[in-house]
């Protein structure tokens, strides 16, 4: 009887399950990870120079499982005297590292890859028990994504000589990474530096050490010499002590846009390269035609993935108008199946948030969105979790306008915030009304209005059909307040090497007044009677020619109608011409001309665009001798040196006409099954100030690439010798270039630099000019997360080609974006 009893039982368990299919748990044992830890008494220190360092008299910071608050293990509280030490033995270690053949370098990267498929399971359980996210995404996307970007880069080492021509490492990286995907976002900063030559030291992030720890010795078991990869641990002091070392030269950093502003100021005027992936705000935009169903899990993906601690999740939710109704119910749908519980049981959709402090600030976000009268629905999940740990439930909040607070800014957890629009023009508008450009995707059946809605989005990274896709071919990274640089790809490479023929510089520091810099406006260079003498034209004074400000296509007259004196090289007591002084109104109107002109601009045919620059060259060489005997005038240099600087230019515009059309972007060979097609954008509207310099050269090697890839610029010529640059405007005029493109300002170089930098619609900032003037730069540029391009007060040799020509000019006049295709209607069965 008690037999037929537990058979009737147990018919009755399984028909519920069939009911209701519910899944039963599935832990994965924790015990190969904690073995590892136990092996060090759970206590751990550094890792450097190929073994464990752990220097007496240092505090310790405990770190616990989001899942359960279990103790994991005690790490060390790191000192200045420890970064220190793992930098000297970095720089030691580059030596010999930089020197290898690019195939040994190939082979070391291979063998740490077969290392880390060798320990699969055991990276996986701790990334999981220490970073709270789910052991199935630890297990089948975290871990391979490691394995493959080595693998990846491997192959990059072994092509360096052939594919990176021309470059070489920068030396010691500094690399910083956050918590929220602690194992891959270090690969990332590790692959690229390695493969290209660099060491590297690594500052985890505080609350997730161990998984970054653990590797470090992978990495020594797999044979990498001593000191190419130390791992230091410590706060975020420690990883600032870390960006700002003198012997680091360059700074890789993944985390938060406040932080990321901050590491900006604190290298600024120091010569270091830095990179910054920031925050994001991505847009999901849902059009009329999208299949929902897809879109529903897509979703899911998008926005709960890894507890929606992800820069990239897609965050705002935008749902063309008649269907938004249907999609949100069936998301609600969804999320009353969701599964919330321990990382390590792989039947849960999301894990616990990483953080006591990371729970409090997402529910304060949701609470503020409450009390600002959104409607707040969030998975009915509580009675899954466990007693202990740090869970919030999946969420979803309506009834939001644009300005709301959980609209605007990234949460970083499980928040889904959506709104309604009614055409894709607005879905455009609304996807790019954010200070943020990190990703987005877009789902539609129609593909031609997937791409152009993918073209038209400010972001690095564009998924149609799809969302939080990754591979180590297909670089990753920002526009805006997402920051600059990329990781992954040949695109990322460059965030790790120099031109050959340049040296780190390292400007001596000082000390630069912020609020003051640049201030002066006018002052001792105002016009006067009794400055120069009347030129004759026999008994008749010459007709003065007033050099004018040049935006919009004409000449204006400058906005404070001050002119400032220009004198001769040969006497400076002489004046041999006067020209507009420029102010902060005329950055203002020379701004908007520019960021008028740029869609026009940036949807002409690169053809149209090279035959412009082409034409350019033409009119150039039609006034040589012109053109030559003013250079040779106003800057003192002889009539043949005045010449070749002509000819040089006349060149430089056909060099840079050539490469109007063939910089475009590729099709990225990654793992998905599709196409991944790199485009390679304009970065928008520039800001150029030049050197005084090659003052024809300068200005035209400095604005020609810039405008080839489609961007529009502000550009101060020469301050001493403004006269070969303003001679242009004729010839500009002349060529058939829209008004806008080209908008000079004349006046104080680092006045009109101050404007430029702190102006809000300017997205790069290139200054050749002072140590101080670079300095100024590079902290101002902090504010909005503008790129920069500054020259320390080196002078460049603007004839030679390595200097004055190159991919190096490219690389800063353009951004790529990576736009995802997947494919498999027709061969999906």
């Amino acid at each position: 009887m008690a037999d037929k009893t537990i058979e009737l039982s147990t018919r009755s368990e399984v028909k519920k399950i069939f009911e209701t299919m519910e899944y039963g748990p599935a832990p994965e044992a924790s015990n190969v990870a904690k073995a590892w830890l136990q092996q060090h008494e759970n206590v751990l220190g550094h890792f450097i120079n190929g073994e464990w360092y752990k220097p007496s008299n240092r505090k310790t910071y405990t770190t616990n499982s989001p899942a359960t608050d279990e103790v994991l293990a005690t790490t060390i509280q790191g000192e200045e005297e420890d970064i220190n030490y793992a930098v000297k033995c970095a720089r030691e270690a580059f030596k010999s590292w930089s020197t290898l053949a690019p195939h040994t370098r190939a082979r070391y990267l291979y063998a740490i890859a077969r290392n880390v498929q060798k320990h699969h399971r055991l990276l996986a359980v701790m990334e999981s028990l220490d970073n709270g996210k789910s052991i199935r995404e630890t297990r089948d996307c975290d871990i391979p994504l490691v394995a493959r970007h080595f693998y990846h880069h491997a192959g990059w080492a072994q092509l360096m000589e052939d594919e990176m021509n021309g470059w070489k490492p920068v030396g010691v990286v500094g690399a910083v990474v956050p918590w929220n995907f602690p194992l891959m976002l270090l690969t990332w900063k590790v692959c690229p530096a390695l493969a290209m030559g660099n060491t590297v030291v690594l500052k985890p992030a505080t609350y997730t050490r161990l998984s970054a720890l653990l590797f470090a010795e992978i990495c020594h078991e797999a044979g990498l010499p001593p000191g190419v990869f130390n791992v230091v641990t410590g706060n975020g002091a420690f990883g600032s002590m870390l960006a700002t070392h003198a012997d680091v030269d360059k700074v890789a950093f993944t985390g938060s846009t406040p932080v990321g502003q901050t590491l900006r100021r604190l290298t600024a005027g120091s010569g270091k390269k830095l990179s910054l992936e920031l925050g994001g705000k991505s847009p999901i935009i849902v059009m009329e035609n999208a299949d929902l169903d897809s879109t529903v899990e897509g979703i899911v993906d998008a926005i709960w993935f890894n507890q929606g601690q992800v820069c990239s999740a897609g965050s705002r939710l935008l749902v063309q108008e008649n269907i938004y109704e249907d999609l949100i119910s069936r998301l609600k749908e969804r999320l009353g199946h969701f599964r919330l519980g321990h990382s390590l049981d792989k039947t849960i959709d999301m894990g616990p948030i990483v953080s006591e402090s990371q729970l409090k600030t997402i529910q304060e976000y949701v609470d503020d969105a409450r009390k600002e009268g959104a409607d707040v629905f969030q998975a009915p999940v509580n009675n899954q979790v466990p007693s202990n740990g740090y869970y919030y439930p999946p969420t979803l909040i309506t009834n939001v306008q644009t300005v709301s607070k959980v609209v605007r800014e990234e949460i970083f957890g499980p928040v889904l915030v959506a709104l309604p629009f009614r055409t894709a023009k607005e879905a455009q508008a609304l996807g790019n009304n954010t200070n943020y450009g990190l990703a987005a995707s877009v789902w539609s059946e129609n593909l031609s209005t997937a791409l152009e809605l993918a073209v038209s989005i400010k972001a690095g990274a564009v998924w149609v059909n799809s969302h939080n896709m990754f591979d180590a071919a297909a670089g990753f990274g920002g526009y805006k307040e997402s920051g600059f640089g990329r990781d992954g790809g040949k695109e990322g490479l460059f965030e790790y090497v120099r031109p050959s023929w340049e040296e780190r510089p390292r400007p001596q520091a000082i000390e630069v007044d912020m609020k003051t810099f640049g201030a002066n406006y006018g002052g001792s260079l105002m016009p006067a009677p009794g400055q120069g003498n009347l030129k004759q034209n026999g008994n008749a004074p010459l007709v003065d020619h007033t050099y004018k400000v040049y935006y919009g296509g004409a000449q204006k007259r400058p906005d404070g109608s001050y002119s400032r004196p220009v004198f001769s090289s040969t006497d400076p007591s002489s004046i041999i011409a006067y020209v507009s002084d420029s102010n902060r109104k005329d950055v203002r109107n020379a701004v908007e001309a520019a960021h008028k002109a740029a869609p026009g601009w940036g949807k002409r045919a690169s053809h149209n665009r090279a035959q412009i620059v082409y034409y350019m060259a033409e009119n150039l060489e039609m006034r040589r001798d012109e053109i030559a005997q003013r250079l040779m005038n106003f800057t003192g240099q002889s009539l043949e040196s005045a010449y070749e600087e002509v000819d040089t230019s006349v060149q430089r515009l056909f060099y840079w006409g050539a490469y109007a059309d063939k910089y475009g972007g590729t099709v990225q060979e990654t793992t998905l099954y599709g196409c991944t097609v790199c485009i390679r954008e304009p970065v928008g509207v520039i800001g150029i100030a030049c050197p005084d310099e090659n003052p024809l050269l300068g200005f035209v090697s400095l604005f020609a690439p810039a405008v080839i890839r489609a961007n529009c610029v502000v550009i101060v010529p020469s301050e001493k010798y403004p006269i070969p640059a303003l001679d242009l405007y004729q010839i500009f005029d002349t060529s058939d270039l829209p008004g806008g493109v080209v908008n000079i300002l004349s006046g104080s170089r680092d006045h009109l630099t101050k404007y430029l930098t702190e102006h809000q619609h300017v997205d790069a900032m290139w200054y050749f000019g002072t140590v101080e003037g670079s300095k100024f730069v590079e902290f101002s540029s902090a504010e909005n997360v503008k790129r920069t391009w500054v020259n320390y007060g080196i002078n460049r040799n603007w004839s030679c080609s390595k200097e004055g020509q190159g991919e190096e000019f490219l690389y800063h006049a353009t951004q790529c974006k990576n736009i995802w295709l997947p494919m498999g209607v027709t061969y999906a069965n």
